[in-house]
């Protein structure tokens, strides 16, 4: 999924996120020194969690892999996010070499540079006209698509020349939204190879009508689901970032990447080729890392910490970063069973004040955390992260005050027990409306297995929640099956499968502007448990539509006290690299796959 989706989230929290470190408070190894060299193989480690779609706009649908990881190498986004380690669009690695606003914000302006498609074909300006098409006629089947944003919100697009489009919007734009998350969502894909409705028939126009569109869209969502052909199918070979795929397995547990010979952006590729190989198990990773050949690059799990010396003696270096995003449990608001209760604002409070998230970092992560005090990473966006937030949040561990407060509206609390509702109705002293009398505090919360220390923090919120006589049940299970039975919950629209109760992905993922990326929003692509309120919409969309950090920062408290999650600390990803490997770190831990262009081995 993209990269603001908890699907590459969850990946990132076992084993994965070897594509971006940044240095932190712990120690690190430092990059390579020497001469650099051109050429040898990297194998980067990944979890058991692979890509399966490799057209760069999957169908909303397509919950499985980490798909994102596969595509962004052929087909980067208009916004490379992330400049050396700092929040930022880096303006040399962007496809576009200027953007200006006009007509209070409700106006874009976007030059592209003047490069090549791998074919040797121009990028133009007819390329983002064909991207747009297709996106508009089809975002309700596009995975990234955030209700209320592009491509809805175009009024019209026009070109100016080869290069430049105009873009008029319905309302004005933040242009750090525009730039850091819309751009930053959006690949260029090319009209002149895909404009087309079978693989027999001729690129045409096809785009410039609905029908059209649609057709053309069609086509390409079903060929990038055929696995057998992601390294032979014609449209695949026609990129224009820095990597072509070579290699790609029935399973996509194997797959590999060599240099577009025909890059025509800074920092091509050095490497000769580069593998992403996938582990199922922590402990075949650690063996493999151990022999020091077969893997240059992964993730070490945080619950192998104790691994790193004897990894450094191995040749290995490592470095940390703080992930951009926002963990959580998530509450089914709509659940016919607790949905009642967990819409009681007062509960989430309770529940939250009872997480002990100071003692989950040191004792749970090894000081490798975020803190987890609301919906901004502090350690990803300094900038943006608010005075409430770096101070702890709103709701710091108080255990008596969660105790205190269940009793006074109305539950019968039992210490170590379950704690049950005495005085059902909705006055200020009640349980809240649609709850009833003799209702027990008991939830079943689902998360992702696999990893030692999601097995632990789920086991420290289940036990500090016996504090007030709340009672988790804790269920592990593989992450494609909880996207396969954990469905979308609203008011208005119940899924078949709606009767899970509270569920931990793993987190969710920014981009460089943590507006809300529709985990909040009424109706957002992943706010499935169905939480909506009026004034965190409205908050919302002044987000997107002003950089100003005090409105930011309005939004951004407001939420963490409304709790649509109940915030976890945020672990960081430690990767080890090998030591003559240069250009790794520190990485930036906002981009993707074309930071590998970086890497070289030295002498």
């Amino acid at each position: 999924m993209g990269k603001s989706r908890r699907v590459a989230a969850l990946i990132a929290l076992a084993l994965a996120l070897a594509v971006a470190a940044c240095s932190s408070g712990h120690g690190s190894g430092g990059s390579a020194t020497g001469q650099p060299t051109r050429g040898g193989t990297v194998t980067v480690a990944w979890n058991d969690a692979q890509p399966n779609f490799i057209f760069p706009f999957p169908p909303a649908t397509n919950t499985d892999g980490y798909n994102a990881n596969l595509s962004e190498y052929l087909w980067p986004d208009l916004s490379y996010d992330g400049e050396g380690s700092q929040s930022a669009v880096d303006p040399a690695k962007s496809l576009y070499s200027s953007l200006s606003y006009s007509n209070g914000n409700k106006t874009v302006t976007m030059t592209l540079k003047d490069w090549k498609w791998s074919d040797g074909q121009p990028i133009t300006s007819r390329d983002f006209i064909f991207t747009y098409n297709l996106l508009k006629a089809n975002y309700q089947n596009w995975i990234n698509y955030i209700p209320g944003t592009f491509p809805t919100d175009v009024s019209s697009v026009s070109v100016t020349n080869q290069h430049t489009a105009v873009i008029n919007l319905t309302a004005p734009t933040s242009p750090a939204f525009f730039a850091d998350d819309v751009l930053n969502n959006v690949p260029l894909i090319p009209q002149h190879a895909w404009d087309r409705e079978s693989a027999a028939g001729a690129v045409g126009n096809y785009d410039q009508t609905a029908s059209g569109a649609k057709a053309v869209y069609a086509f390409l969502q079903k060929q990038g689901s055929q696995i057998s052909s992601f390294t032979t199918n014609p449209l695949w070979k026609v990129v224009d970032g820095p990597w072509t795929l070579s290699t790609f397995n029935s399973d996509g547990s194997l797959y590999g990447y060599v240099p577009n010979q025909h890059y025509s952006g800074p920092d091509k590729p050095r490497l000769a080729k580069l593998l992403n190989q996938s582990f199922t198990t922590s402990t075949a990773l650690i063996d493999a890392l151990r022999s020091g050949s077969s893997v240059q690059v992964a993730s070490l799990p945080l619950d192998d910490v104790n691994q790193l010396g004897e990894l450094k003696s191995a040749g290995y270096s490592n470095a940390t970063r703080a992930i951009p995003g926002v963990a959580g449990l998530e509450p089914n608001f709509y659940n016919a069973q607790v949905g009642p209760l967990l819409q009681q604002l007062y509960l989430r409070q309770a529940m939250e004040e009872l997480i002990n998230r100071p003692q989950i970092v040191s004792k749970v992560y090894n000081g490798y955390a975020d803190p987890g005090n609301g919906p901004v990473s502090v350690k990803a966006y300094p900038t943006w992260a608010s005075p409430l937030e770096k101070a702890g949040g709103p709701y710091p561990y108080k255990p008596a005050a969660a105790v205190a407060l269940l009793k006074a509206h109305g539950w019968n609390v039992v210490p170590n027990g379950v704690s049950t509702c005495v005085k059902p109705g909705s006055g200020a002293a009640d349980c809240g409306a649609g709850v009833k009398a003799g209702q027990k505090l008991e939830f079943q919360v689902i998360y992702g297995s696999g990893t030692d220390t999601t097995d632990e923090e789920n086991a420290a919120v289940q036990s500090s929640e016996r504090q007030a006589g709340i009672k988790l049940d804790l269920k592990a299970e593989p992450f494609n099956t909880i996207v396969g039975t954990v469905g979308e919950c609203t008011a208005k629209s119940h899924t078949q499968n709606c009767g899970w109760q509270i569920v931990e992905f793993g987190y969710d993922e920014f981009l460089l502007y943590p507006s809300d990326n529709g985990v909040f929003a009424t109706g957002g692509p992943e706010n499935l448990g169905g939480y909506s309120d009026p004034r965190t919409d409205s908050l919302i969309t002044a987000t997107l539509q002003s950089s100003s950090t005090s409105t930011f920062f309005q939004y951004e408290d407001y939420v963490a006290q409304q709790l649509p999650f109940l915030w976890l600390p945020l672990r960081e990803g430690l990767q080890i690299y090998k030591s003559n490997l240069a250009g790794v770190a520190p990485l930036n831990p906002f981009s993707g796959g074309e930071n590998f262009s970086d890497w070289y081995y030295t002498k």
